[in-house]
């Protein structure tokens, strides 16, 4: 708490500036992507089968009216380059910033590849790159800038709540590759409904950005208000019905860089309270897989979890409206264990 008392008008005022600026380059960038998007047809193919394999039919039912008309993705590329845009310019840090933007678009570049084969690919029922592909891409550039974070920046504990840090040394490494590639797969998977995970990711991103603040991480805490930027920009336009999808190469981008930005703040076990429903989003498609391959039976009607919600009978309005209101509870849940476990 004694960071929060050294913080200055001027720190407060960039942070908020950063959002600001970040909004509103990413406002002015939009009407450019939507020429482009809709002259060069970036329309979202849905998948028709399943990671097992079977045909999608429930998803497909549900979803059958959003798809009768053409939607672009790959909307993603907007917020990014915003990101990009305003931190190299004017939030650039070796030590706070250089490692979640190097995430971010790390993250993205496998995204777009992904997003481009979905739109230009022939193959039908694939919309995108197989699954194992994208996590051993993914786990790579976990890996790289977990070496990073390790050799370079010194970064060697991990933060208990109530109890207090333990030195891991290099096994941080690992744990890094870990927790990136598991973000980044939760917050791609969590991308389903209209504004579903931009909400999210807004609640999460803004709950590290306070506890980078409250430890005086001025410069994460300013990229962290960067992404906010960006991501309200897209919400804009994303709310349903949704005008455009942000794609892999937002999913992923922001993923990874939301599980850099916990690893920064030493907030690791406070990343799946805040951003609970990335791991209930994920957790219902692994259980689904394996409940299907091992026992060739489903445990919801149909996965995430969020499809499921709809498949009984939930508007996708009102899953998304409530699934915005549990992860703001648990970003400020979060924020309560920080200042209490003694992490501020």
């Amino acid at each position: 708490m004694q960071h929060l008392e050294q913080l200055t008008k001027n720190d407060l005022t960039d942070i908020v500036l950063l959002g600001v600026m970040s909004f509103m380059v990413a406002m002015a960038l939009t009407p450019i992507y939507t020429y482009f998007a809709y002259r060069y047809r970036f329309w979202k193919r849905q998948r028709t089968t399943s990671t097992t394999g079977e045909a999608l039919e429930v998803f497909t039912k549900l979803h059958a009216k959003k798809f009768e008309r053409s939607i672009p993705t790959m909307a993603g590329v907007i917020a990014v380059a915003s990101i990009v845009l305003i931190t190299l310019l004017f939030n650039m840090d070796r030590a706070q910033t250089f490692l979640p933007l190097a995430a971010l678009v790390g993250g993205a570049c496998v995204g777009l590849v992904d997003d481009i084969i979905n739109i230009r690919g022939r193959n039908v029922g694939v919309a995108g790159l197989r699954s194992s592909i994208k996590f051993l891409l993914i786990i790579t550039i976990g890996t790289v800038l977990g070496w990073y974070f390790f050799e370079k920046l010194g970064f060697t504990e991990v933060w208990i709540p109530y109890v207090g840090s333990i030195d891991i040394g290099w096994l941080i490494i690992p744990l890094f590759a870990f927790i990136v590639t598991a973000t980044g797969n939760a917050v791609n998977i969590s991308d389903g409904l209209d504004g579903l995970a931009g909400g999210l990711l807004v609640a999460s991103y803004g709950a590290f950005g306070f506890i980078a603040l409250m430890q005086g991480q001025v410069i994460l805490a300013g990229f962290c208000f960067t992404v906010l930027g960006a991501l309200l920009s897209y919400l804009w336009f994303n709310i349903h019905p949704a005008r455009f999808f942000m794609g892999d190469v937002g999913s992923f981008a922001y993923g990874v860089g939301l599980g850099v930005v916990a690893m920064m703040t030493n907030s690791l076990l406070l990343l799946p309270v805040i951003g609970i429903l990335f791991v209930v989003e994920a957790g219902s498609s692994l259980i689904q897989i394996v409940s299907k391959k091992m026992f060739h039976k489903k445990v919801f009607i149909s996965a995430p979890f969020h499809h499921h919600l709809e498949a009984i009978g939930w508007p996708e309005v009102k899953v998304t409206m409530r699934f915005w209101v549990i992860s703001f509870v648990a970003a400020f849940f979060g924020i309560l264990i920080a200042i209490t476990g003694g992490h501020l």
